[in-house]
């Protein structure tokens, strides 16, 4: 058998690594007055317009920079012309009149030789955005307990238990560097969330999968070589998925622009942060529900031994005594009979052999 690492030998120093990073991304995010809401989640007005002539994504930018929170996209290969226009509403009446014109206006101003044109206008309300945010939250928080459910059912308890703290670890991760680098927040966003918690989903189950098997074909080794010999074992497939799985994403992030890039940004660190919660997350977790488990197990025994020894030396004192003991707790009246008639007879077999020596 190839050499086994010993992943669970450095799992408290992961433990505290993976602990930074999520204070450190709450603070940043703290900061930083919380997230970066797009439009999606914020009311707003999307405008998207043509301009002709050799017109880039930075001269957009710059003829709306005097308007507050305005961001550009471009559209399509650069020099396409086609470029979208988000501004947030600040609650001027006929924001969404009073806004386009304004940016046609500038634009128009900003590029005299050149025909600007709008193409299409959308406009988010309050309630709308309001409504969009409360559903994002429940369909997340939902497909978590769907996955806790299908996991309890599909494994045990202290499998899906583990799965689902390394998947609140991948996604807490990735909502502290999204609000940390102030990337903007849209349904793309909630999207890459999604695919991640279903592409870490997917490598834990191969590594859980692994060490359930070797429960049974391992069963002379303590659990924690159990776990490293999985993980072990595991570890070639995951770098191989891993790995191609950064190569398209890579080359999605490299080739594209505005929201497709974030998404692929937000996929990137996902793959990498879900990769690493498969191994120093989801595992350990396990190892140390496994180690408690046992522990526990372990105390109940040994209590209820005692308990019975206890039961035992009473019924002897009784029954030497000539008394009657009383029940122990928790003791039926069949079990103290039991426990009586078992403490009489080896009084019986002790008077016996000591005739016996007598005679001798």
């Amino acid at each position: 058998m190839k050499r086994v690492f010993d992943f669970m030998k450095i799992r408290v120093v992961m433990l505290i690594i993976s602990a930074a990073v999520i204070v450190g991304g709450i603070a940043g995010t703290v900061t930083q007055d919380g997230f970066n809401l797009g439009i999606d989640f914020q009311a707003g007005l999307s405008l998207t317009v043509g301009i002709s002539g050799n017109v880039s994504e930075e001269n957009v930018r710059s003829a709306v920079a005097g308007i507050e929170s305005a961001q550009v996209q471009r559209l399509g290969p650069v020099g396409s012309g086609q470029f979208v226009i988000r501004v947030r509403d600040d609650g001027t009446p006929a924001f969404e009149t009073v806004m386009a014109d304004r940016l046609l206006e500038e634009l128009a101003s900003a590029f005299p030789t050149s025909t600007v044109e709008e193409l299409e206008t959308t406009y988010v309300g309050p309630r709308f955005s309001g409504d969009l945010t409360q559903q994002a939250l429940f369909l997340t928080i939902f497909a978590l307990v769907l996955i806790l459910a299908y996991l309890w059912f599909r494994f045990r308890m202290a499998y899906a238990f583990s799965s689902i703290t390394a998947l609140l670890h991948d996604v807490i991760v990735i909502i502290g560097v999204i609000g940390t680098l102030q990337l903007e927040v849209t349904t793309a966003t909630i999207a890459a969330v999604l695919t991640i918690i279903g592409y870490s989903l997917n490598d834990t189950i191969v590594i859980f999968d692994r060490i359930r098997e070797n429960e049974s074909l391992l069963r002379d080794n303590d659990f924690r070589t159990i776990v490293n010999t999985s993980v072990t074992q595991s570890l070639s497939r995951t770098i191989i998925t891993s790995v191609t799985t950064l190569l398209a994403v890579g080359a999605i992030y490299v080739f594209s622009t505005g929201s497709i890039q974030t998404f692929a940004f937000t996929l990137i660190i996902g793959v990498l942060v879900g990769t690493y919660s498969s191994v120093f997350i989801a595992s350990p977790v396990l190892l140390a529900w496994h180690t408690r488990a046992i522990a526990y197990h372990r105390k109940r025994d040994a209590e209820k031994y005692h308990r019975g020894a206890v039961a035992r030396e009473a019924a002897a004192q009784t029954a030497s005594g000539g008394g009657e003991a009383p029940a122990a707790p928790g003791q039926t009246a069949v079990s103290r009979q039991a426990v009586d008639a078992e403490a009489a007879r080896r009084e019986v077999a002790k008077q016996r052999s000591r005739k016996k020596k007598n005679r001798r």
